[in-house]
């Protein structure tokens, strides 16, 4: 794979959060606790009450097992190491990444003198899982031993990990120590940056086939100057270079290949329409994870990339640039990309991106149109932008709309529901095909095919030379 490719695959295994480790430590107050088996030894003392309703000093031998049972407890409890001679670590075996699951390890190292039964409980944000991982390690003396538990994440951003909370015993389970284990730590959950690489690759070598077979087809094939060769049977002739066929006394022609070092932007709206939810993810989620898609071509394809994401303000930005540091930095603001739950300023945004960006561009923008009489403010937006450069709209359509267009209805209620969607849908439309005649490039894009469409649409404008 050439070089162009590295920065796309390389970054995310830099992403994986540091291993934590820390020294056990006794928990406040009341630090020990009676196990299992205890209780069993209290409840076989029961068995004394039985001839004690004929003979009531036998009340005296059960008080004398409670002792036991009690002596046995202190005896199991001192044996037990203590806090200071334990340590857990938490390792992380791959990145935080939204909507994939990951395996994190907990490792116990016992310095004590005899062995021990662990149940550790770490403190997990909820975003990450439902419910607080409990898991059981076993640890001989001197030795360590390690369980995992698995996450899920919701949510994109930095979350907070707390302590890990300790409960051991010995293999007689008599005695039972408390300890808090100080593991707190800050994980950033990134995009769903392996979904997004798979779909890169997948859509790289599929396009690289397509391509060689319309190279064949078609000579001279782009806009950007590559070599010069003998002219051949097939080639046009407008691409002949008249100064090197005078120098070598027969016709030679120029070979063309796909523009290199153009500029890509990844605009991406964080309004309150963003925050709607499809099957589970906002469609703000589906962004993200097609600018990443889009980020990694683009920088394979070696364009310069750069991003903002807005809502009442200017939330995140990236200047143009390429290579793995950048794909880092990307990546990085995409995970920092949050929805807001109010509309968010389309012309702030634009005016932005003009005052930073003079050369002509391709601005992708991701948003969604709000349903209001009057034209919404982020075809204005779009509209002023138009002029200087290649504008890719892409407006994230609601699945459930459409289905609702397309159910012939069933009573009065469905009548009016199916009238007003298919009311929006033609809304829609009308707006799109009013961009689509001032030269920009409007699309309705289903959210579960975001990625794809996006980087096939981009694909496409390259090949063309629309930029």
């Amino acid at each position: 794979m050439s070089a162009l490719a590295k920065p796309s695959l390389a970054a995310p295994g830099q992403l994986v959060p540091p291993t934590r480790l820390a020294q056990a430590e006794k928990g406040p107050g009341w630090s020990a606790g009676f196990g299992p088996r205890f209780y069993l030894v209290l409840l076989l003392g029961l068995v004394w009450l039985a001839p004690a309703w004929w003979e009531p000093r036998f009340i005296y031998a059960m008080f004398a097992w409670d002792a036991l049972a009690i002596a046995l407890w202190c005896w199991d409890f001192f044996r037990l190491p203590r806090a200071s001679q334990l340590a857990v670590s938490r390792n992380w075996t791959a990145p935080a990444a939204f909507g994939t699951q990951s395996l994190i390890s907990l490792a116990l190292e016992n310095h004590g003198g005899v062995g021990v039964y662990a149940r550790l409980v770490d403190d997990v944000p909820p975003a990450l899982r439902n419910t607080p991982p409990d898991v059981e390690i076993h640890a001989d003396a001197g030795l360590s031993g390690h369980a995992e538990y698995a996450l899920l994440p919701g949510e994109r951003g930095d979350a907070n990990f707390g302590p890990v909370y300790l409960r051991y015993q010995s293999v007689f389970r008599i005695a039972e120590r408390w300890a808090t284990v100080e593991l707190s730590q800050t994980v950033r959950v990134y995009p769903n940056f392996e979904e997004s690489r798979r779909a890169m690759l997948y859509l790289i070598r599929s396009r690289q086939v397509q391509l060689e077979k319309r190279l064949k087809r078609h000579r001279g094939f782009g806009r950007e100057f590559e070599s010069l060769r003998e002219f051949r049977s097939g080639d046009e002739y407008r691409d002949i270079c008249w100064t090197a066929t005078a120098r070598r006394a027969h016709l030679v022609t120029k070979v063309h290949q796909v523009e290199r070092s153009q500029t890509v932007w990844i605009v991406l709206d964080t309004g309150r329409l963003l925050r709607a939810r499809v099957a589970g993810p906002s469609k703000l989620d589906y962004a993200v994870n097609a600018a990443l898609s889009l980020a990694q071509v683009a920088l394979y394809s070696g364009d310069n990339v750069g991003l903002i994401a807005y809502g009442r303000r200017i939330q995140q930005h990236v200047a143009p640039g390429r290579g793995s540091a950048h794909l880092r930095a990307l990546i990085e603001r995409l995970a920092m990309t949050h929805a807001e739950p109010f509309e968010a300023n389309h012309l702030r945004a634009a005016g932005y991106l003009l005052a930073h960006q003079s050369r002509r561009s391709l601005i992708v923008w991701l948003t969604d149109l709000s349903e209001t009489p009057a034209t919404p403010e982020v075809i204005e937006g779009v509209m002023q932008m138009s002029g200087k450069h290649l504008v890719l709209f892409g407006v994230i359509g609601q699945p459930e709309l459409g289905e609702l267009g397309r159910t012939p209805p069933a009573d009065v209620e469905q009548m009016y529901e199916h009238a007003a969607a298919l009311e929006m849908i033609h809304r829609r439309e009308l707006l799109l095909r009013r961009m689509r005649q001032q030269g920009i490039l409007a699309l309705e894009l289903a959210p579960s095919g975001l990625s794809t469409t996006l980087v096939n649409h981009y694909l496409e404008t390259k090949e063309r030379g629309l930029l």
